[in-house]
């Protein structure tokens, strides 16, 4: 009888840890292709806030897809104008509106955004010992980018949180350290 308990823990054990994986690697978010990168045309690329522009040639993956979104989801802050004429490029998605630098705002990248799910919603977004509450109000393009509509820019990847001026000051970031930052973020 020991046996049988024995063995039909082992067998349990072992269906346990392979549904796991095989639950870890449905989370996975994979490229789904890649675009070429286009020369952007003179002084159509905004570089502010240190944005890069599109390479002719260069191949850019593309997600439509983003990580699973937790408590703690990790991502990567970056820092983006959502004002007219700053280097997020056209209204925002969410209320084809402008917003200033000093509201907490920020774009998602495609999975997350979901398609406009997330609109106008609250998230949190922890990092330097530091949270704030952000409004959601634009897609950070995972799917496109080195065009006219994306600033000449290389789509986003599929972990970025874009935010605004505001959201880096409230995490207390010295300002030379701007740029990436590696942050964690719910809704809220």
């Amino acid at each position: 009888m020991k046996t049988f308990t024995l063995g039909t823990s082992f067998l349990i054990l072992v269906i346990a840890l392979v549904t796991y994986y095989q639950e870890a690697e449905a989370q996975v978010c994979r490229p789904s292709g890649n675009i070429r990168g286009r020369k952007p045309p003179p002084g159509e690329c905004n570089q502010e806030n240190d944005s890069d522009c599109c390479v002719e040639g260069k191949l850019y993956p593309v997600y439509r897809c983003s990580p699973t979104v937790s408590g703690n989801t990790k991502a990567v802050l970056t820092l983006n104008s959502f004002q007219a004429g700053g280097d997020g490029g056209g209204p925002s998605e969410c209320d084809n509106q402008y917003h200033s630098d000093d509201t907490p705002v920020v774009a998602l990248s495609t999975g997350w955004y979901g398609k406009g799910r997330r609109c106008l919603n609250d998230i949190i977004i922890s990092a330097n010992g530091k949270s704030v509450r952000a409004k959601v109000v634009d897609e950070c393009d995972s799917t496109m980018g080195c065009d006219g509509d994306h600033d000449y820019q290389p789509p986003c990847n599929n972990n970025i949180v874009d935010a605004s001026k505001a959201v880096w000051e409230a995490l207390g970031v010295p300002h030379e350290q701007w740029g990436e930052l590696d942050i964690t973020w719910s809704d809220a």
